[in-house]
């Protein structure tokens, strides 16, 4: 299999995994609301998921920002060698709320999950986090 279509076949996975339809379409309008360049078109978005192109870098760090896939991998899969640094805990330990309610979350089908991440994020757009986490 050639890179362009091992391209295409992670990113067909990663859309799947965050809940999206694998479409053009979708493609197209949910990058386009994330990328602060020109628009890209829903021929360019068509070939990267057929295999015919990969996008620049740029692009390629917006889609994985987005659909929270290392970059590296979603351009070129996994490899023998890999880098590692620690993840940072959590600065607050979750409650017991919070914890029921990841646990829920990750019980739903993508895409229901997929809608609660939107109405969160829609939230965070509206209301900035402050300080005091307890309100």
């Amino acid at each position: 299999m050639n890179e362009k279509i091992m391209f295409a076949e992670r990113l067909k996975a990663a859309l799947e995994a965050a809940g999206y339809d694998v479409r053009p379409s979708v493609l197209e309008r949910e990058f386009n609301l994330r990328y602060w360049g020109k628009p890209i078109t829903f021929q360019a978005v068509r070939r990267w998921l057929r295999g015919d192109s990969i996008p620049s870098q740029d692009k390629l760090q917006v889609l994985a920002r987005w659909l929270v896939v290392d970059p590296h991998h979603l351009r070129y899969g996994s490899s023998l060698y890999s880098v590692s640094e620690t993840k940072a805990d959590w600065d607050v330990v979750p409650s017991y709320d919070e914890r029921q309610v990841l646990a829920l979350y990750r019980e739903l089908p993508a895409a229901q999950r997929k809608v609660v991440r939107e109405v969160i994020e829609t939230f965070a757009k509206v209301y900035p986090p402050t300080n005091d986490h307890d309100k």
